[in-house]
């Protein structure tokens, strides 16, 4: 009977913890946000780059790579800062019909309001994926969100 409730107690310790790992990791699996941007749904990333105005000043673009947008293939994901400065650019990757992992780079600083890295998207089974590319920048105390949507693949 001893043995039970100790089996038991250990089992209820367990869950504990990995409740409050995963409360401590959420805010890295998803981002809050004290301000969401919304971008022009008419802009396509698959095209070219696309801009939105920030709402206290200033502006952020956001170009990718090569056309078409390869998968399985290193290329290289630049958000440009005009009027506003910049300390943390992110980026993270997200199938929006399908999960395909955490792929969130952090952009490094080049100078001029330029901030670039360099990406490597899984590859869907299908051949055409959705895709939304959400900004995450911090400047000063605030976090700034902006989710871009995009497709690759054959019908992109």
């Amino acid at each position: 009977m001893n043995k039970k409730i100790l089996i038991d107690l250990i089992a209820i310790l367990l869950i504990a913890l990995v409740v409050v790992v995963g409360y401590k990791l959420s805010p890295l699996l998803l981002p809050k946000a004290d301000v969401v941007v919304q971008p022009d749904a008419a802009c396509k990333l698959q095209n070219g780059p696309c801009r939105v105005a920030l709402p206290e000043g200033g502006s952020v673009e956001l170009a990718l790579g090569s056309r078409p947008i390869p998968l399985v293939k290193p290329f290289e994901v630049r958000v440009t800062a005009e009027g506003v400065s910049l300390d943390k650019v992110e980026v993270d990757f997200a199938g929006t019909d399908m999960n395909m992992g955490y792929n969130r780079p952090r952009l490094a600083a080049r100078g001029n309001g330029l901030y670039a890295a360099e990406v490597t998207l899984p590859v869907c089974i299908t051949g055409h994926m959705e895709w939304q590319a959400t900004v995450l920048i911090e400047a000063g105390r605030r976090r700034i969100a902006i989710p871009w949507r995009f497709a690759t693949g054959s019908a992109a």
